[in-house]
């Protein structure tokens, strides 16, 4: 999908450094996936802190499978 954002220059120019893309538009894609994949692990983070999941297996029982 194709979209047009406003992006300072040394702000776009510091992301394609830090992501090692050669152009702006992978490192933008680039930056925005791991932006979404971060947000996500966080909340099932917070989400297993919190109790969400019921899991009916102890610690023992979860490193005899490994």
């Amino acid at each position: 999908m194709r979209i047009t954002v406003d992006i300072d220059e040394t702000v776009l120019d510091e992301l394609v450094k830090l992501t090692g893309e050669s152009k702006k538009s992978p490192a933008v894609s680039k930056a925005v996936v791991e932006f979404v994949r971060r947000k996500k692990a966080s909340e099932f983070g917070r989400m297993l802190r919190e109790g969400a999941f019921d899991f009916q297996v102890t610690n023992d029982e979860v490193e005899k499978g490994d």
